[in-house]
């Protein structure tokens, strides 16, 4: 199964709950801050919802 990198990018300051808690189940905390995660559907959907938050690189 491939692997992810996901960093953030940009703040989730005046973003809408559902984004700050998308974020929360990535393990993201803090700006520019990467985890690590495998490519499933359920991760995919989460990144989308996102995106405009985070980077993804596949590894």
């Amino acid at each position: 199964m491939k692997k992810l990198r996901i960093t953030q990018v940009k703040s989730s300051i005046d973003r809408s709950q559902r984004q700050k808690r998308s974020l929360q189940a990535l393990g993201l905390k803090k700006m520019h801050q990467s985890v690590e995660h495998d490519a499933t559907p359920q991760i995919l959907g989460i990144v989308d919802t996102v995106k405009h938050l985070v980077t993804v690189e596949e590894i």
